[in-house]
């Protein structure tokens, strides 16, 4: 019952933020007595099902176009691979810390982006797939799946609509959570069960989260994702300096 509430809630925020949901979820589960192995495969198993249902959710209301999602996604899984040879010649600290003021800039930009009541205009798909690879070279080599990033990146640099950008973000999870998916259950670190249990509950959130972030005034909208991403960001934080 517990898994299941707890589910919902997850699920409901990343309907919500476009997030995958994972910063929040592991620690939810190491209070709830699991280790931090069997957290992440259980968090991961949970952000396969709540992006892969709440971008099918976000593409029936129009909110983006497959192949915007594709090709960031596909950029972020590009990125995702080169992000073993940027931790052997970059140094961790100096990554963490880079990783850090980029986000902190990027979300500067966000915070001063007008918020767009207009349809968004069109980005490149190429320049789409640039970013997608630097936010996962990034993100993956720090051991986040990169939504942090996303939002903040595509309405404070390119000016995109905010709630556009917050399904791309989700969508963006799909690639990085399956991918953590294939790779955990070849080591055998994936809690079937539980991770079915939450990832089948996180659906009933996932789907009132996107219901009442569509009909969320885009102004409010925005104010909402600056306090999660700045809680993302202070957990980020402490990952790095504790």
């Amino acid at each position: 019952m517990e898994l299941i509430i707890v589910g919902i809630i997850v699920g409901f925020l990343s309907g919500f933020f476009g997030i995958g949901g994972g910063t929040i979820l592991v620690p939810i589960l190491l209070y709830l007595g699991y280790d931090i192995k069997e957290a992440v495969g259980i968090s991961v198993t949970q952000m396969v099902f709540s992006s892969l249902f709440g971008s099918y959710l976000n593409f029936k209301k129009n909110l983006f176009k497959i192949k915007e999602g594709l090709a960031i996604g596909l950029g972020g899984a590009l990125g995702a691979m080169g992000s073993g040879y940027f931790l052997k010649v970059v140094p961790s600290k100096v990554l963490e810390y880079m990783f850090l003021v980029f986000v902190l800039f990027a979300m500067y930009r966000f915070f001063k982006a007008p918020v767009q009541t207009h349809p968004s205009k069109e980005i490149p798909p190429f320049t789409i797939f640039l970013v997608g690879a630097f936010i996962g070279l990034f993100a993956i080599s720090i051991g986040v799946g990169g939504s942090i990033l996303v939002t903040p990146i595509l309405v404070g640099f390119f000016h995109l609509d905010v709630k556009k950008a917050a399904s791309m973000g989700l969508f963006f999870v799909i690639f990085s959570s399956l991918s953590g998916f294939i790779s955990l259950s070849l080591f055998g670190h994936i809690d079937y069960l539980h991770g079915f249990l939450v990832g089948a509950s996180s659906l009933i959130g996932v789907y009132f989260g996107i219901k009442v972030a569509h009909k969320t005034e885009r102004k409010r909208f925005k104010k909402a994702l600056i306090a999660i991403y700045s809680l993302i960001l202070v957990l980020v934080a402490k990952k790095i300096f504790l």
